[in-house]
């Protein structure tokens, strides 16, 4: 038993270390750096694509293409979760809400005494009055004979820092049912072609797609501003009934819950692909999006279009800024073995011979239209957490909860009412409304002249 017990008390420890939380959290922020700069759910030749091997090797053995759904980070969400329970309840609770004791008046920094006429209780029962209607709630306690009136205002304040960290599991919660059982791609629509979105079996149709360019004449020069993309599609649910809907820029649809938005566009090309003069029909009719390529049958040869350029500079015969099709060409590379062998711009209808016999002819372009899509049901959890974060933060920095700690004693005189306050956020913070009190409390119980103790508020702050 003693050692389970010391098992718990190391594991408390632990887990309520500051500096173990941090640590937790810096090891949160880098594994969420990672998932921002690694594009997640890719195939592995996507990486090998866009990395050196060995780093496009880690990113897939390490799991950091899927980074949000590992289990080291999930477990380490749940370390937080802990570790943050744990500094609540050993922490917090114990500073936030202190327990109802008794206290030695002169051993707090703010503390003061003043004598007053009058019998015990009743000096007692006109210092809860002057406390009362001040907006003080008075809770008494006796503790060896001796009673003690303990004053808080604000005190639901104190809870402040605990409705924060309640945000915190809630938003905690959002973001993790959205790993559990959220999604999110890509999805780019050739016009006249269907998709499934493979998640939720949903097909879309793209029935057409326009976008419109804006000439800006500036002192650089002229800056050609996208206004507006539009994507007229057919939208086929589980239900199977299709609805036609327009996704645009910053107007995403929804389908079951699932967001879809207009995020970018292209150009699909068809080439003529021939061998020794004779047309390849099976190349020929593939549509290729850019970035893609064609494998040329009898050998390891390969055609990749690299990218449409709309506009070809007539003085230059380079790209052009324009992005409006006017006289527009293709990019491609000829590759051997997966190896650049060159790079070419071929304007539209030009035939070129890429050597064994093959010739290509770009024919024709069409619109290509990029959704993303995004189904998180955390959403409204994060929300609610937010909020709850919000009000939590507003509580702690803009309300100051205080406890004041009274205790009359006989004197020869009379009694000797002592005083002494504690807040959440030190004692500075609160010097001068504690003098001000003790002012206002000595007026109000009209003493024979104050009996100040040795360390009183006024000295505290001078």
């Amino acid at each position: 038993m003693a050692t389970i017990r010391a098992y718990y008390d190391d594991t408390i420890r632990t887990f309520g270390n500051v500096l173990f939380a941090v640590s937790l959290l810096g090891v949160w922020g880098v594994l969420t750096l990672i998932g921002v700069i690694v594009d997640q759910g890719k195939s592995p030749s996507v990486y090998l694509a866009s990395y050196p091997a060995p780093i496009a090797r880690a990113i897939v053995r390490l799991g950091f293409d899927n980074i949000y759904h590992s289990p080291a980070y999930i477990a380490i969400i749940g370390l937080i979760l802990i570790s943050l329970t744990v500094c609540t309840f050993k922490r917090v609770i114990p500073a936030r809400l202190p327990p109802l004791r008794p206290v030695k008046i002169d051993k707090i920094p703010l503390n003061g005494s003043i004598a007053v006429r009058g019998s015990e209780s009743d000096v007692r029962e006109r210092v809860e009055t002057f406390f009362r209607k001040r907006g003080w709630a008075i809770r008494k306690r006796e503790f060896g004979g001796v009673e003690w009136s303990f004053a808080d205002k604000h005190n639901w304040a104190r809870r402040g820092v605990l409705i924060a960290h309640l945000g915190f599991v809630i938003i905690a919660a959002g973001t993790t049912l959205y790993w559990a059982r959220g999604f999110s791609g890509e999805a780019p629509v050739v016009t006249g072609q269907t998709i499934e979105i493979p998640q939720t079996g949903t097909l879309i149709h793209l029935n057409d797609f326009k976008y419109r360019i804006t000439p800006i004449l500036t002192k650089a020069g002229m800056v050609y501003q996208p206004t507006d993309y539009v994507s007229h599609v057919t939208v086929t649910p589980k239900d199977g009934t299709p609805r036609n809907m327009t996704v645009r820029v910053n107007h995403p649809i929804d389908v079951g819950g699932t967001l879809y938005y207009q995020a970018s566009y292209g150009f699909a090309m068809t080439f003529r692909v021939a061998h020794n003069g004779v047309t390849i029909p099976a190349l020929s009719q593939t549509v290729l999006q850019e970035g893609e390529s064609l494998d040329l049958p009898g050998g390891s040869s390969s055609l990749i279009y690299d990218r449409f350029v709309p506009t070809v500079d007539k003085r230059t015969g380079e790209p052009a800024a324009d992005p409006r099709v006017n006289d527009p060409a293709v990019i491609v590379t000829v590759a051997q073995s997966g190896i650049s062998e060159g790079s070419a711009m071929v304007p539209l209808g030009k035939t070129v011979d890429i050597g064994q016999g093959w010739t290509i002819t770009p024919q024709r372009y069409t619109l290509y239209s990029g959704f993303q899509y995004r189904y998180d049901p955390g959403i409204p959890l994060v929300g609610i957490g937010s909020v709850v974060l919000l009000v939590g933060l507003i509580v702690s920095f803009y309300f100051l909860p205080a406890r004041l700690y009274v205790r009359v004693d006989p004197a020869p005189a009379g009694c000797t009412v002592g005083i002494a306050a504690t807040t959440v956020k030190g004692y500075d913070i609160y010097a001068g409304a504690f003098a001000e009190l003790l002012r206002d409390l000595q007026t109000a119980m009209e003493p024979p002249g104050p009996q100040p103790h040795p360390r009183t508020a006024e000295a505290y702050q001078a």
